[in-house]
């Protein structure tokens, strides 16, 4: 394997276990906490110099994520960028109003250079492969965080290699490609094994998870999706929300972006965490909250879930922390209530995304419905991905397109037989 430094000018100090808390030196990266493997498989977390986190007030400089570049484990001057970051938070008040709420916002990271949030964990991971002189970028991936991978590691000079697998949406199989990723198919576990081999035969660094079972994505990467957390507390003038709503395959953004806020408590910047929810497609995290313990059950579905980047079928340790430490919750979602707000979301406030970043609404309808969430309170709901990136599913949802003749009262009937009241206004 190669040597391995320390990125220059960085605030990184260490890693340490999030379930045992043991220290590990930064060359961990691409390794899980023995000491934990047999009882629940924890992923390791990184550690700044405790300077960086005195109280001090909010100054961010520059565009983007790296206007929060000291709250990297990168130097800003080592990064890799293609311009990431800063995406808008949006009001939505239509779909507020449509769940009883007063200010449910949307964080769009449809925005993003490869069009998904995944961009965040790519550009924090390449920056810090090329600054320890790494030389391959791997990814196992079934999109989104593949074509992060391979956008960044291209920008870098640097290969990437993605393992994927037969099925995955052919629109991300072709963004991956085009970005020049090294894109082979693979069976699930071989997937793994692979990415685990590369590491250890030739020192390749991986963005995406890499252990069996998955505790997460690589740590240093993993620090991107903090800004997220940081842009919702400056878009909102150094509020809060009251609920954050995440769709959660291994929990990557889910900890990072409590981290986030935890680190804005500590230097005076916020007062409060959120509570986090995980929007989930198995629930592995509500029946592990609902035991007690910290194992994390599989539970394998009778057919594939719509929402392909959320299909895990065991969440993680690191997902299960963050949940219990900010108060939050997990709720499991289904293709039909999916697929239903995803179309509401297109048709209502304008925003056409993929399906897994629709759950995020799923859940919260589930909670204002059980009384969870209150009329008051501000709710954010993070919207990972484009529509473009598995327009099949959408599509086959809709109604055949009509076919009308050379005369206006013939399409006008058409599009009302076709679309039902959103055509009543038209005449």
């Amino acid at each position: 394997m190669d040597s391995i430094t320390r990125p220059a000018a960085s605030f990184a100090r260490a890693l340490h276990c999030l379930r045992c808390a043991t220290p590990y030196p930064l060359e961990y990266h691409d390794r899980d906490c023995p000491n934990c493997r047999d009882a629940a498989p924890s992923a390791l977390a990184v550690e700044y110099d405790p300077a960086m986190l005195a109280p001090r007030p909010p100054a961010p400089s520059g565009p983007g994520l790296w206007r929060y570049g000291e709250l990297l484990p990168v130097a800003a001057g080592e990064a890799v960028s293609l311009g990431e970051g800063g995406t808008p938070l949006l009001a939505l008040p239509r779909l507020g109003a449509l769940l009883g709420l007063e200010a449910l916002f949307a964080k769009d990271e449809s925005r993003e250079p490869t069009g998904s949030f995944k961009d965040r964990l790519a550009c924090a991971g390449v920056s810090a492969a090329r600054a320890m002189g790494k030389r391959v970028i791997v990814s196992s991936s079934s999109g989104n965080a593949g074509a992060a991978a391979a956008a960044y590691a291209t920008r870098a000079g640097m290969p990437c290699v993605v393992f994927t697998f037969r099925g995955a949406s052919a629109p991300l199989v072709t963004q991956m490609r085009a970005l020049g990723a090294l894109v082979v198919y693979a069976e699930r576990d071989d997937r793994l094994h692979l990415l685990q081999e590369g590491i250890e035969r030739f020192g390749w660094f991986p963005t995406s998870p890499f252990s069996t079972p998955a505790t997460g994505s690589n740590p240093l990467a993993l620090e991107g999706y903090k800004t997220l957390a940081y842009e919702m507390a400056e878009a909102m003038g150094w509020a809060v929300p009251d609920w954050v709503v995440i769709p959660v395959c291994y929990g990557d953004a889910l900890a990072a972006i409590r981290r986030g806020f935890e680190e804005m408590v500590a230097m005076g910047w916020t007062r409060a965490v959120p509570r986090l929810v995980a929007a989930e497609v198995s629930g592995s995290l509500g029946a592990a909250l609902a035991s007690g313990g910290d194992e994390l059950p599989a539970f394998r579905r009778n057919a594939p879930s719509l929402a392909t980047s959320i299909g895990a079928d065991r969440g993680t340790f690191q997902s299960l922390d963050a949940l219990r430490r900010s108060g939050g919750c997990a709720v499991t979602v289904g293709d039909a209530e999916i697929l239903r707000w995803q179309a509401l979301l297109g048709c209502e406030e304008g925003l056409w995304v993929e399906p897994s970043a629709a759950a995020a609404l799923v859940a919260v309808e589930a909670l204002v419905a059980q009384g969870r969430i209150r009329r008051e309170e501000r709710v954010v709901i993070l919207l990972t991905a484009g529509g473009l990136k598995d327009p099949a599913t959408a599509a086959a949802a809709m109604p055949e397109v009509p076919a009308v003749p050379r005369d206006l009262d013939c399409a006008l009937a058409a599009m009302r037989a076709a679309y039902g009241e959103r055509a009543e206004a038209l005449a």
